[in-house]
């Protein structure tokens, strides 16, 4: 009873007795423009790689792979070791990093196919949006995946919006879905790139990933393709031309304040790196793949570098979800497998990877540098992608709309690495193929009732809740659930009101 009573205790520290904190410190903004932002608003460059886990970069203990441009930029900056993304698969994530809203609030914000519509509603309030607002030159390069049109099936034969440019961006040059779905083509703003109008698109989702039809590029893909045949990307070129475009943004915007949101293919499936990566890791075509990705944020430094932007570009690097060593369907070449991973920790000490709640599933490299504001070091702040929406607003003095980013809270402060009385967040839900909670050091997963009737009409036995201190148990090993229920209890209304309420931000 002693224990319990005192674990109890400390729980209600952290939580506040079961109220919702923000960050206690202020951040003060200098005079500002007519535009709102704030005179020394930095230009702002969100890197956010594809499938790369906790454990893939040297920084965050990785020996199997090299990645010497990452690790500089976390020695230059602040390093979070309890960042996250919003879910633990990529179309949610990057819903909620745009909307500031968690992305199991809306139906329809699952993993799309190439040809589903846009779910972002034009004229909310976006993070391209708000900086827009605050007088930014916007861009995305890369991967999209959120759809594109007004409706499905997206056609891709003429003008394709609403999309980016429709959803905040001033200019986008992107991936429609991922490399692994069609269409295999670059869209620029609001048409396919090298698209002849002779050879018209044509997408089949109805055909499965290994089947004939499904190869584009000697590659199987979810869905076919036919037709587009000049617009064809190069695989193997992906990450090139998304790094060039990312330069040509910088180096167009240079003399203006700018948001770049750089989203790269790397490291998910199908993974063909450039033959100069090929072998060059201990970990398989999957660790040659970051060695990709690790150049691609190299050549986008080293022009802030040149174009002399560095010391006032707030940078971060960041990941969409957990780690994976996943096939590309029956193409294992391109893939990823535990034989190939040559025991490469791709998620570190954390538990399961993408897909998951654990915390394998949602927890994330995190790296921040801002020269001239941020001193560098190590943070272990709990904040999210979702957050990006209210510190973004925070950032460049303007107020959000009570309406806009119901998830997102304003966790500027610890970006800059500034002490903090409270927790900028004191809880958040993550994401995986159930709800969990996180609320201080400890962790949540709901059990699922007694029943229930599985896809094939069986009934579920049931699973128990499960908790864990994370404090004491980073990998989620020891379930203590039995030893606390009343924090159980306790979490599970909390996690029950958040979903109630519909929003989770303080007003």
């Amino acid at each position: 009873m002693a224990t319990r009573e005192m674990n109890r205790r400390s729980f209600l520290k952290w939580t506040g007795a079961g109220a919702l904190t923000v960050c206690s410190v202020p951040v003060r903004a200098s005079r500002e423009t007519p535009h709102g932002v704030t005179t020394n608003a930095p230009n702002i460059l969100f890197i956010l790689a594809d499938d790369i886990g906790y454990g893939d970069f040297g920084c965050y203990g990785a020996t199997k792979v090299k990645t010497p441009n990452v690790d500089r930029l976390a020695s230059q900056g602040l390093r979070f070791t309890d960042a996250h993304s919003p879910s633990a698969v990529c179309t949610p994530t990057r819903y909620a990093f745009m909307t500031g809203e968690y992305a199991w609030r809306k139906k329809g914000t699952g993993i799309l196919p190439g040809i589903a519509a846009l779910i972002v509603e034009p004229g909310r309030v976006t993070v391209p949006s708000l900086l827009e607002q605050a007088g930014y030159a916007t861009g995305i390069v890369g991967k999209w995946h959120l759809g594109l049109g007004p409706k499905e099936p997206t056609d891709y034969n003429g003008e394709i919006k609403p999309g980016p440019l429709e959803a905040g961006f001033d200019y986008c040059f992107i991936i429609p879905a991922t490399g692994d779905r069609t269409p295999c083509v670059y869209v620029e703003n609001h048409r396919v790139v090298g698209l002849d109008p002779k050879d018209p698109i044509q997408l089949d989702y109805s055909v499965q990933r290994g089947e004939p039809r499904s190869f584009v590029n000697g590659i199987p893909r979810i869905g076919s393709q036919t037709g587009g045949k000049a617009a064809l990307w190069k695989d193997e070129e992906i990450a090139e031309t998304l790094a060039a475009k990312a330069e040509a943004f910088l180096e167009r915007n240079k003399d203006t304040r700018f948001f770049l949101f750089l989203s790269t293919h790397d490291i998910h499936v199908p993974r063909v790196p450039h033959p100069r990566f090929k072998g060059t890791s201990q970990a398989g075509v999957r660790g040659d793949t970051i060695h990709s990705f690790d150049w691609t944020v190299g050549q986008v430094l080293a022009s802030l570098d040149r174009l002399k932007l560095a010391d006032n570009t707030l940078v971060i690097v960041t990941s969409d979800n957990g780690g994976v060593l996943d096939a590309n369907g029956p193409d294992t070449e391109h893939g990823g497998t535990v034989e190939t991973n040559n025991g490469h920790l791709h998620n570190g000490p954390l538990r399961a990877g993408k897909g998951s709640p654990y915390e394998g599933g949602t927890r994330v490299p995190f790296i921040v540098r801002w020269p001239s504001r941020v001193k560098p070091g190590v943070s272990d702040a709990l904040i999210c992608h979702v957050d990006m929406l209210a510190s973004m607003a925070a950032l460049t003095g303007q107020k959000l709309a009570e309406a806009a980013g119901p998830d997102s809270f304003n966790v500027l402060p610890a970006l800059l690495g500034e002490k903090l009385d409270k927790p900028c967040r004191d809880h958040l839900v993550e994401h995986g193929n159930v709800l969990a909670l996180r609320k201080g050091p400890w962790k949540l997963i709901p059990g699922s009732p007694a029943g229930n009737v599985n896809k094939k009409g069986k009934k579920r036995d049931g699973s128990g809740d499960q908790l864990y201190n994370l404090a004491e148990d980073i990998g989620e090993t020891i379930n203590v659930a039995a030893a606390h229920p009343d924090l159980v209890k306790e979490m599970t209304a909390l996690l029950r009101r958040i979903r109630d309420n519909k929003r989770s931000r303080p007003s």
